[in-house]
Order: C-alpha cells, then sequence, then structure tokens
C-alpha cells in the first residue's frame, strides 16, 4: 500500500518575494549567453515589492568585481570580469599550514 501524506508532509513554504527575485537574477547571471558576455540586464516586475528590489541590489553592490549601472528607474545591468586566479584571495581557514620540514622515508 502507498503511505498518506500527512498535512505536514503536502505543505511547502512559500518563497518570499526575496527569495523569487533572487532566484531570477541568478538565473539572468547564470545564463549561457551572460555568462558569455559577461553582462546581465535586470529588469523590476511589477510584482517585486519596494523590499525585495532593494534588498537585492543592496546585496548586488557589496559582491566584489561586479559593476553596478542603473539605466533607469527599475532597470539595472550588472557586468563582470572573468576572475583569475591571482584575483582569488584566501579567506580565513581555507589553507592549512604545511610543516616547515619533510621527511622522505625510503
Amino acid at each position: 500500500m502507498a503511505k498518506q501524506k500527512t498535512p505536514k508532509q503536502s505543505e511547502r513554504r512559500e518563497l518570499t518575494g526575496l527569495e523569487k527575485l533572487g532566484l531570477r537574477v541568478s538565473a539572468m547571471i547564470n545564463s549561457p549567453k551572460a555568462q558569455l558576455e559577461r553582462r546581465a540586464t535586470i529588469h523590476r516586475l511589477d510584482t517585486d515589492s519596494d523590499e525585495a528590489w532593494d534588498g537585492v541590489m543592496e546585496l548586488l553592490a557589496e559582491t566584489d568585481g561586479l559593476e553596478m549601472t542603473v539605466i533607469e528607474e527599475g532597470v539595472v545591468e550588472l557586468r563582470w570580469h572573468q576572475q583569475s586566479d591571482a584575483d582569488h584571495c584566501a579567506g580565513e581557514g581555507e589553507f592549512e599550514p604545511v610543516a616547515d620540514e619533510v621527511e622522505v622515508v625510503v
């Protein structure tokens, strides 16, 4: 017999406006065309709340290596450069210390 779903299992949490907009912007940035051109134009929809739009714009503004240009109200162009290995900075705890001397036993 098939198991019956309890009410708790069948409930899904609704995404917030910020989460929906974040997913939409992420999809735009990660699209093959945007990745090839290293730019994406983000348009605000009528369904995007002020709080969600401002929140995502703030997060994008804080992102290193991302240039934001406001084209007009509700339209932002994002540009970025391909990050090279030299541009990458190691974060705390990203590397483990190496012993000063290594003994090789044959």
